[in-house]
């Protein structure tokens, strides 16, 4: 018999009031110093990446010259990583002052939504991406056609929609997992492989179908992304001039990015049999610095950036 998600969402309530309500998430150091310091560290790094990237997608908002399907993407980017390091490190900074850091059993499963969700956008979009470039490079002559405005957008909403239909796969078998005890998750958030390891029956299957999922869609992103790469850099090697020698420094840092971001979610979700101390290290590789090195990367390193960010505060100035 199947049921409609208000009705499971309603049984999944009522088999929590009297098991689990509430999860007990562990900081990054149990010493007080050191929790005033992370406060003051993370709220900076919070503000950088939120300003960093909205200032870019403003940039490339407002200036014509920008309007390419290249920056199109980049914008699209800083978008996803602004919501990426949203969804849990605000939570995080305010928990460095609190003494007890517990999150509800609702919460929780909103955390392991969005993560999903914008992890996997992310990692549609790196891909896309790698595939601009790689028509722009590999197939000039054919870029204005094959990079279309619609093709653009068809590759953004694609993003999208796979991290919203990647996450509910992930929560359609989690939100029903009794969890009667104990509550304490290993992070400084709610991360899926540790807590389906607190639920009250046998987790093999459920962490086999997320190794199949979440394990395999970062695994076959993250090779996609170095077949294209190692294909760019095998075509631009073939070239002597200075654009291509800026090129292949361009593209030797988006594989650093990349490596950075992907490294860590494979080792999390490609192993969900064991947990490490290094876990809760590791994620905040792509929660919280990944979203930062992106625009230093991709953007504010390129020089019609740059100038289309002066325009703009030239522009407000005189305003």
């Amino acid at each position: 018999m199947f049921l409609i998600p208000s009705q499971k969402f309603e049984i999944m309530d009522q088999e929590n009031k009297s098991g689990v309500t509430e999860f007990i998430l562990h900081s990054l150091s149990g010493s007080r110093e050191l929790q005033l310091f992370y406060f003051a560290f993370f709220t900076l790094f919070y503000l950088s990446i939120v300003l960093g990237n909205l200032l870019i997608v403003l940039t490339v908002i407002s200036e014509p010259a920008l309007h390419t399907p290249m920056y199109f993407l980049l914008s699209n980017l800083s978008f996803i990583d602004v919501c990426l390091s949203t969804f849990a490190t605000p939570k995080m900074i305010i928990d460095f002052l609190m003494e007890h850091k517990t999150i509800s059993f609702e919460g929780c499963m909103t955390q392991i939504f969005f993560l999903h969700v914008f992890a996997g956008g992310e990692m549609m979009l790196l891909v896309a991406m790698a595939y601009d470039r790689y028509v722009a490079i590999c197939r000039p002559l054919y870029y204005a056609s094959i990079m279309s405005a619609r093709k653009c957008t068809f590759l953004v909403v694609g993003s999208w929609l796979t991290g919203v239909l990647h996450s509910v796969s992930q929560l359609a078998f989690t939100v029903n997992l009794p969890f009667c005890g104990p509550n304490k998750v290993d992070s400084f958030f709610c991360d899926l492989p540790l807590v389906i390891k607190l639920a009250c029956t046998n987790t093999f299957t459920f962490e086999v179908l997320m190794l199949s999922d979440s394990g395999l869609m970062a695994m076959t992103s993250f090779v996609l992304l170095l077949i294209s790469y190692t294909v760019i850099l095998a075509s631009v090697r073939r070239h002597s001039s200075a654009r291509m020698a800026k090129a292949r420094a361009t593209l030797t840092a988006h594989i650093t990015v990349v490596t950075l971001f992907f490294g860590p979610c494979i080792f999390i979700y490609a192993w969900p049999f064991s947990s490490l101390p290094v876990d809760k290290v590791l994620s905040i590789f792509y929660t919280v610095f990944t979203p930062l090195l992106n625009p230093m990367i991709y953007t504010l390193r390129n020089k019609e950036v740059i100038s289309a960010m002066q325009k703009l505060r030239t522009r407000h100035v005189h305003f």
